[in-house]
This record gives C-alpha cells, sequence and structure tokens, in this order.
C-alpha cells in the first residue's frame, strides 16, 4: 500500500491505454469478488486472537450473493471518467464500497429486526444462534446476536475505509475521492434517519418518501459510487454532471423499484419476507400514494394493518388488493418507467467510452426489473 503523506508530491505519469470496446460486468464481479477474499483473508492471518476468525467468516457469509451494484457501477465510473484499461484502483475501492454495503444492511436489519437477507438469517440471528452452539445460554442468545452484530457491522465499516485508502493511491486522488466518500457517508446516515422518524406513520406525503429514496438510494447506491471511480480516474467536471444525470433518477427508480417488491415479490427470490416492510411500517412511496387514492374504508384498513408486528400473510393480501384497486401500484411502476427513461435519455449524449454507455445501460435495465 503506498503511504500518503501531507505534502504535495509530483503525480507519477499515467501511460494512456484506451478503454476497452465493451466491459464485461461479471468479470468486474469476479475481480471485487477476489479482492474482497484477498483482504479478508489477511484479517484472517493477521488476526489477535482465535475470537476473530469467526467473526470474519461470518463477514464472508454476509458478503456471499450480494449483486454488487454499488462496486459495478464504481468500476463504470472508472471508465467512464477516462480510466485506463487497468482498473485495479477502481475494483479496490469498489471492495471497499461492498464492505460500507455490509455494515449498513447489517446495522438496518438490527434497526428492522429483520430475521433474514439474501435467503440466510441476518447476521444478528446467525450470530445469536453460533452463540448458543458455543455453549453460551439461551437466555443470552438475543444480546448477544444483537452486539456482536453492531460490532461486525463496525468492522465492516473500519475495512471499507481501509480498502478505499488504498485504491487511492497518490495524494491527488485521495482529495478527489474522500470528499465523494465523506458526503456519501452523510448522505445514508441521513436517508437511514429520514427512514427511521418516517417508518410506522402511514401518510399521504409522496414528496417526503422521496425525498428518503433520494437519500437512502438514489444517491449512495447508484449517484457516489458511479463519482468515486471517475474521481480515481481524474474525470472532467462535465462527465460528474453527465454522471448525477443518470444516477438520480434511475437510483429512483431502483428504490421504487424495491418497495414494489417488498411487497409484491418472491420471497424465494428476494431472499427475505414480503411482510418485513409492511410489519415494519416502512412510509414507501407506494403508501403514501395508496393513502392518497383509498377510500375510507379503504384506508381504516390499511390503518388497522400498517405497522402491525403480527401481520399476516392474509393480511398482507387485504394491503395487496388495496394497494392494486387504489392504482397505487400502477403509480409506481408508471414512475419506475418515466424515471428509467430519463436515465437512459441522458446517455444518449454523455461524454463517456462507447463501452461504459452499454455497460450503464445494460445494469439500469437489470436494477429495475420486474423480479428481484
Amino acid at each position: 500500500m503506498a503511504v500518503l503523506d501531507h505534502k504535495r508530491r509530483a503525480e507519477p505519469a499515467l501511460k494512456v491505454v484506451p478503454p476497452p470496446a465493451a466491459l464485461d460486468l461479471r468479470a468486474v464481479r469476479r475481480e471485487v469478488d477476489a479482492a474482497l477474499t484477498t483482504f479478508l483473508d489477511g484479517k484472517e492471518q493477521s488476526a489477535p486472537g482465535p475470537e476473530l476468525p469467526p467473526l470474519i467468516a461470518q463477514l464472508r457469509e454476509f458478503l456471499a450473493g450480494g449483486k454488487r451494484l454499488r462496486p459495478l457501477l464504481c468500476v463504470c465510473g472508472w471508465y467512464a471518467g477516462g480510466g485506463a484499461t487497468d482498473c485495479s484502483p477502481a475494483v479496490r475501492a469498489a471492495a471497499g464500497l461492498e464492505l460500507f454495503q455490509a455494515f449498513a444492511l447489517i446495522h438496518d436489519d438490527v434497526m428492522d429486526a429483520s430475521d433474514a437477507r439474501r435467503g440466510r438469517p441476518s447476521a444478528h440471528r446467525a450470530l445469536a444462534a453460533a452463540y448458543t452452539a458455543g455453549g453460551g445460554p439461551a437466555s443470552r442468545a438475543e444480546e448477544h446476536g444483537l452486539g456482536a452484530a453492531v460490532l461486525l457491522g463496525d468492522l465492516a465499516l473500519i475495512w471499507s475505509d481501509e480498502l478505499l485508502h488504498q485504491a487511492s493511491l497518490t495524494v491527488r486522488g485521495s482529495e478527489r475521492v474522500l470528499p465523494l466518500l465523506d458526503e456519501m457517508r452523510s448522505e445514508v446516515v441521513y436517508g437511514q434517519y429520514l427512514d427511521l422518524q418516517t417508518t410506522g406513520r402511514l401518510s399521504d406525503d409522496v414528496e417526503s418518501a422521496l425525498r428518503v429514496v433520494r437519500y437512502k438510494t438514489a444517491k449512495y447506491t447508484v449517484e457516489r459510487p458511479l463519482q468515486i471511480g471517475a474521481a480515481l480516474a481524474g474525470a472532467t467536471p462535465g462527465v460528474y454532471a453527465a454522471l448525477s444525470a443518470f444516477a438520480l433518477p434511475l437510483g429512483d427508480a431502483f428504490q421504487l423499484r424495491d418497495d414494489l417488491l417488498g411487497v409484491f415479490g418472491d420471497p424465494r427470490e428476494m431472499g427475505k419476507s414480503v411482510l418485513d416492510d409492511l410489519r415494519a411500517g416502512k412510509a414507501t412511496v407506494l403508501m403514501a400514494l395508496a393513502v392518497q387514492r383509498a377510500s375510507r374504508s379503504e384506508l381504516r384498513s390499511l390503518r388497522a394493518r400498517f405497522g402491525r408486528r403480527n401481520l399476516t400473510e392474509r393480511d398482507a393480501e387485504v394491503v395487496r388488493s388495496i394497494l392494486e384497486r387504489s392504482g397505487a401500484r400502477q403509480a409506481v411502476e408508471e414512475m419506475i418507467q418515466t424515471r428509467r427513461d430519463e436515465a437512459l435519455a441522458s446517455l444518449d449524449h454523455a461524454p463517456f467510452p462507447a463501452a461504459a454507455v452499454a455497460a450503464l445501460r445494460d445494469i439500469a435495465g437489470s436494477a429495475t426489473a420486474r423480479h428481484a
């Protein structure tokens, strides 16, 4: 790892290498996975005691199966910003972003009391089970699982910082990337707090729900990863503006799709229950539109079920039927389509290499698809 000091020094001359004719997103994902494996192998080998490797094993398990959307976008940002064929700095940054996502999801599952993630027990549930399997008293299992999951999330956050710092390499690269990283972290916490404040409140405030979408997802999931990759490549201001024009509507569409899947999706494809959002009382755009459009009797029915921890599948079917009849589901579908079209149209004149444009179009389609 290059050592960064506080004195500006001359940047090394870069050999200009043309971007590839096409981006192999599957290969990018494999490279990111390899970077994560190598990094965690090193942490395991240097662990100060025998207690840490099992925690690292839990982090490996948690990381398995993720879509790697943020890492893919980070590498696309590298090429969009004029990065060379050797995208190893972007891959390291991308791996760091995936560790940051692990931190966010582990803590999110604790806050939402979620039992499952990606078809497996959520981290706090898995750590509770491991505690009792190791001889710990069952009476402390839940408490241990929650505490250990908070620490596991903290560890993922700290290690994401290590990987991201390794990617910056030079003083100038660090100066370009770290402000974006700081903004991303602040924005996602702000979005999470907005989400926390509105959860459990059945409201017709679509604009408030859209603000949660913008900060919790659109900027964090799409805009900042693209910009971080572009910053590593030394992109021009015009590239940043074009990336935002693509990222923000796509990020909105991505979260709107996720909200629909959270109620209407197939739990086998989702890897988690489709009752979680209704039980938690998530104040989504979908629910706000339903409140605006529902009849008085439908609104009473929604209020009787929204945010109920013991909500059953039969209750959920009642809610789904209201979301359908009120037109809320169709309205969200139209919002997704409009925003996806806006994102794709922005690529028509974006100052990106053709390979980056093609990859971004591919990602836009998969991120807003009707399935999990």
